[in-house]
């Protein structure tokens, strides 16, 4: 049985009870396009295991997807000088995101904005988003949950104080969505634009 995030259920018995209903009174095409609704929910929603590699210092992808920026320096209040790598999730992507490392979760700080494309760089700054400040043994890093035009609601199941393992779930953001990683300025990224990541699984750095 595909795996099913726990916030996607809603989304996908609604409109799977709507298209029984729509059978069984007599609307076959209805029901067949609700129930690809209902399919093509139960696909966005799966939340697939995930096997973090045993690299020493090793800082993982946060999120499936594409990678459309590595940008340095920048500053963090949290990390201090840095490097930030972006990753754009497309609707047919994993959504469920995991943590980078293994970290104490020092502060969750949401805030409301716009619904602009992901991709864009100003979308880290104006798009609702959700920021994730990890403390991990040795490094700091941040986990920037950003939702997209399609987007309205980032889920994210952390606290601070909470402890996590590295590719531990951590959250998720529905419908297209973009998530920013900032490491410390000692992690070199060992990723590039372009490149396909994966959460919990994909290295996308280390720490030196």
């Amino acid at each position: 049985m595909l795996p099913i995030a726990a916030a996607g259920w809603p989304f996908i018995l609604v409109p799977l009870a709507l298209a029984l209903g729509a059978w069984g009174a007599g609307w076959p095409k209805t029901g067949l396009a609700l129930g690809l609704l209902a399919g093509f929910m139960a696909f966005f929603f799966r939340d697939p295991e995930r096997h973090p590699p045993g690299v020493p210092g090793a800082v993982l992808a946060p999120a499936d997807g594409r990678v459309t920026e590595v940008r340095e320096p920048v500053e963090d209040p949290f990390v201090g000088r840095g490097r930030q790598i972006s990753i754009f999730l497309s609707p047919l992507d994993v959504h469920v995101n995991r943590s980078p490392i293994a970290a104490l979760v020092a502060d969750v700080q949401y805030r409301p904005g716009a619904f602009r494309p992901a991709y864009r760089a100003e979308a880290s700054e104006l798009n609702e988003r959700n920021t994730i400040a990890l403390q991990g043994q040795e490094e700091r890093v941040v986990v920037r949950q950003i939702a997209g035009v399609l987007a309205r609601r980032i889920v994210c199941r952390l606290r601070p104080g909470d402890k996590v393992a590295a590719g531990e779930r951590i959250g998720l953001i529905r419908f297209g969505s973009r998530v920013d990683l900032v490491v410390p300025w000692s992690v070199t990224p060992s990723v590039r634009v372009g490149d396909r990541v994966r959460a919990g699984e994909t290295v996308v750095g280390v720490v030196e």
